[in-house]
C-alpha cells in the first residue's frame, strides 16, 4: 500500500512539474507528450485534447503533437480525425516511420486496412515497421 501511494505521489510530482514547464514554456512539446501521455493512461483523455491543442497553437504543425494528438484521438477511437493528423504529418515528413507505423495502426483499428485500402505501406513492410519502432 505504501509504494502505491509513493508512487501515486511521484506521478502527480511529475505531472504538476510537467504543467509548470508548459506554463512558462507554452511551445515546449517534450513536457506536452509525456503530459498527454500521463493524462491518456489516468483516462483523461479531453485534458490530453486539450493541451495538445494548446501546444499546436504555440507551435503549429509540430510533428510530434500531431502524432501524440493522433495517438489520443485513437484512444477515444476517433481513427479518420486521427489519420488525418497522421497524414498532415507525413506529408512533412514521408519518412517518419513511428508516424507512419501510427497511421497503420489507426487504418487496422478502423477496419480501412483491408484489401485496396489507401495503407500507407505494403504488408510486407508493415512487420518490419513494427519491429522498428520497439
Amino acid at each position: 500500500m505504501r509504494e502505491r501511494i509513493v508512487h501515486a505521489l511521484g506521478r502527480d510530482v511529475d505531472e504538476e512539474t510537467l504543467r509548470v514547464a508548459l506554463k512558462q514554456q507554452p511551445g515546449n512539446v517534450d513536457a506536452a507528450v509525456a503530459l498527454a501521455r500521463a493524462l491518456l493512461a489516468r483516462k483523461r483523455s479531453d485534458e490530453a485534447l486539450e493541451l495538445l491543442n494548446d501546444v499546436l497553437l504555440a507551435v503549429p504543425g509540430d510533428l510530434r503533437a500531431l502524432n501524440a494528438k493522433g495517438v489520443v484521438l485513437d484512444n477515444e477511437g476517433r481513427h479518420h480525425e486521427a489519420q488525418a493528423l497522421y497524414r498532415q504529418a507525413l506529408a512533412m515528413d514521408p519518412g517518419n516511420s513511428m508516424v507512419r507505423h501510427n497511421l497503420s495502426l489507426s487504418l487496422a483499428l478502423d477496419g480501412s486496412a483491408g484489401p485496396g485500402s489507401t495503407s500507407p505501406e505494403p504488408v510486407s513492410d508493415l512487420s518490419h515497421a513494427l519491429v522498428r519502432s520497439r
